[in-house]
């Protein structure tokens, strides 16, 4: 409940203050290119529950059914000049923050991820949908979407089972670290999970 009620003041007040931000890159993107500039994409959460995940679009419209599907590496030319700065500093994830507020998604905790991927995991490997998925993690700040998937999976099921106020801490820490350096932002040659289609979730 007090991690709960952390993240509803943290999203509320988040929204708040970034909405003039979102208001300018929304009105960007759709000078750029047409297509709604927010982007829904169904997401695995907490125990299975499907969702909606909410972002900025930083593609063209219709990107998924081109090229590498959802695969995204630096360079990809499905990406806008828009969604370039956006993907830089992240901004593309501030309406995550409605996701929080709604209860499906938390400030901290394994990113969220597509049934396809879901429906490959383990037993052992399900225990990474014991909890919220969240903004930032565990494994985002040790590599983020360079990191090969199981690498991810194995870091975020160390969260699962030691989470603490001092580890949420630290990732907030340096989450602003990574923000600024811009690390982890493609997955490059050892990144990315590898399945049908070779469909991944950013």
């Amino acid at each position: 409940m007090t991690r709960r009620a952390m993240d509803i003041v943290a999203s509320a007040a988040g929204l708040v203050v970034t909405a003039p931000l979102m208001l300018a890159a929304m009105l960007a993107i759709r000078l750029e290119s047409p297509g709604h500039p927010i982007y829904r994409q169904r997401r695995v959460g907490k125990d299975g529950r499907e969702f909606d995940m909410l972002k900025l679009r930083t593609m063209v419209s219709g990107a998924e059914s081109m090229g590498a599907g959802m695969a995204v590496n630096e360079g990809d030319a499905r990406i806008t000049r828009v969604g370039k700065f956006l993907r830089r500093w992240s901004i593309d994830e501030l309406p995550n923050l409605v996701n929080v507020l709604r209860g499906e998604m938390s400030i901290i905790g394994p990113r969220p991820t597509i049934q396809v991927q879901v429906a490959q995991y383990t037993d052992r490997q399900r225990g990474r949908l014991a909890i919220r998925p969240g903004l930032t993690g565990w494994a985002q700040i040790h590599g983020r979407t360079s990191l090969p998937w199981s690498e991810r999976i194995e870091l975020d099921l160390w969260y699962v089972e030691h989470r603490k106020l001092r580890t949420d801490l630290v990732i907030l820490w340096q989450t602003v670290r990574m923000l600024v350096n811009g690390d982890g932002l493609y997955k490059g040659a050892t990144g990315g999970w590898h399945g049908p289609h070779d469909k991944e979730a950013a």
